[in-house]
Order: C-alpha cells, then structure tokens, then sequence
C-alpha cells in the first residue's frame, strides 16, 4: 500500500483514469465515479455508473481503474457498477465540457433532454469550432452512442455533439 490513505487520495490518482473514446476526458471529468471507499481489509471499492447501459467502453474503463490503482500500491481493487440513478449529463464537470469543446465536440447544452426531441424543439448547439449557434441536427447517431451529428450553417463544419440525457 502506497502512503495515499484518503478517499481524496484515491479520487485524485483516478484523475489519471481517461475515458477511451474520449481521451480528452477523465472519469472524473465525465462524472462516472460516484463513490470511492476505503474497506476495513484495506482494499478500494470504486463505485462507477456507465453513461450508457452498455456502453461498450465501460469494460475498458474498469480495467484502467484496476491498473491505475495497482501502479500506486492498491492491490485489493473492487469496482462496482450501479445503474440507479441512471448518470446525466449534469455529472459532467465545467472542466470537462471545456475540454469537450476544446477537442471539437460540443459539450451538452443545459437544461435539456435528447428524449424529448421527437416532440420538442431541438436544443441550440454551439459549433465547437467558430461558436457559432446556427447549427442543425445530421444524425441523432453520431460516431459513438454517446453523441449525435451536427453541422454548422455559418462555417459549413461537421461536429459531434455530447448527448443530453
């Protein structure tokens, strides 16, 4: 066991944890760690909710944890998954969106619901490369389930939008 004996401690080696699709973001960013805790046996419980049931960068997101953890001393690593409550994009840090649009992706708009939008207006997305908000839905699948395809009417630019739910 490494000298780290808080939960801050764990929480800040998981910094380090990058989601794969998305290497831009951390774990942390994407708000998927809901709770880390220290066992009277000396092991670390990580407790994770997936963005997407299914989601097929989940596996590989817990392997990280595993390793990660490993490299700084922690041997006995449980990762749990939880399903309830479902994870929301609210989760997500102001860092994160940052780093999304920084990386070309729209990070997702506040205050809305991808459900709704068979019925509902669809949200103002800023195009992550010249911000501007006259943009229109391509594709409500974009190149992972996570996000839908956008254009930017103004600079004519493709872009992946981080889904609202």
């Amino acid at each position: 066991m490494t000298t780290a004996t808080t939960t801050d401690d764990i929480w800040a080696v998981l910094e380090a944890v990058t989601d794969p699709e998305i290497p831009v973001l951390t774990v942390t960013d994407l708000g998927i760690i809901r709770d880390v805790k220290l066992k009277e046996d000396g092991g670390v419980e990580v407790i994770i909710t997936p963005t997407y049931s299914g989601c097929p960068a989940m596996n590989t997101i817990e392997i990280n944890i595993r390793a990660v953890l490993q490299e700084h001393g922690y041997d006995n690593v449980t990762v749990t998954t939880v399903l309830h409550p479902a994870w929301t994009t609210d989760w997500m840090t102001k860092a994160g969106r940052r780093k999304l649009k920084a990386y070309g992706i729209a990070p997702p708009v506040d205050g809305t619901a991808d459900k709704g939008a068979l019925f509902a207006e669809q949200p103002k997305v800023e195009c992550p490369q010249c911000g501007s908000e006259n943009t229109e839905l391509v594709s409500q699948f974009g190149s992972t389930a996570c996000k839908s395809l956008y254009r930017c009417l103004d600079c004519r630019e493709p872009f992946d939008y981080f889904k609202c739910h």
